[in-house]
């Protein structure tokens, strides 16, 4: 049966998981690069992001890289919000904006990106981005379909990520708390009171400072 995933979502200690003020210059807004220190030097991000050096084995192992790595495992589709994709709000005035991974995403199945204004579908190198306007259950219905019988990562923002918890359709919650306070930006847990009750919870804290903590969805 298909899953609906979560990975990497990383959120300040007060549970902000992007500041505020995004941009195309600041893509977490005024959190910069902070929430996402961790995960950088790891070899996945490294030999996903098309920043590979040099060393075949470029990038750093352990704790942070391993659950980095579980992202990509029985993957077959993606569901992201708008601003995951790029800065943009409102209609698209600007149909070439193609994500903020240039020419090479590093998704490679197809991607439901979640918005109100219509825009044609684009194939970018091996990743196809399907824009559509859906409620949770008809997205994750979509992605399923697109999947052909492996698991949906549900790539955020918070927002998007709130909306799927709202709707009890999670069933693996990666969260990775970084040490740092944002004090404002978009927060992940506003109006989810004992959502934790349905899920086993379990801590892993890393050497880097951050913690990540597994949600696994408890039988419905």
């Amino acid at each position: 049966m298909t899953k609906l995933r979560v990975h990497n979502l990383a959120l300040s200690i007060d549970g902000f998981a992007t500041g505020e003020g995004q941009s195309l210059e600041t893509p977490f807004g005024h959190a910069g690069a902070r929430l996402m220190e961790w995960f950088f030097p790891t070899h996945t991000f490294v030999n996903t992001s098309g920043h590979e050096s040099e060393s075949i084995g470029a990038g750093t192992r352990g704790v942070d890289d391993a659950f980095a790595a579980a992202a990509w495992d029985g993957i077959g589709a993606e569901i992201m919000g708008r601003r995951k994709f790029g800065p943009q709000q409102g209609p698209w005035e600007d149909e070439s904006w193609r994500g903020w991974w240039e020419e090479e995403p590093p998704f490679h199945t197809p991607v439901v990106v979640l918005t109100h204004h219509a825009r044609p579908d684009i194939q970018v190198g091996e990743t196809t981005f399907l824009f559509r306007d859906l409620a949770p259950q008809d997205a994750l219905a979509l992605a399923a379909e697109q999947a052909g019988g492996l698991d949906v990562r549900l790539g955020g923002g918070p927002s998007v990520v709130r909306e799927f918890l709202q709707a009890d359709l999670v069933d693996h919650l990666h969260l990775v708390v970084v040490p740092i306070v944002l004090g404002r930006g978009v927060r992940l847990w506003d109006g989810l009171e004992g959502v934790e009750e349905r899920f086993d919870i379990e801590a892993t804290p890393s050497p880097s400072g951050v913690v990540h903590y597994v949600w696994t969805r408890r039988a419905r």
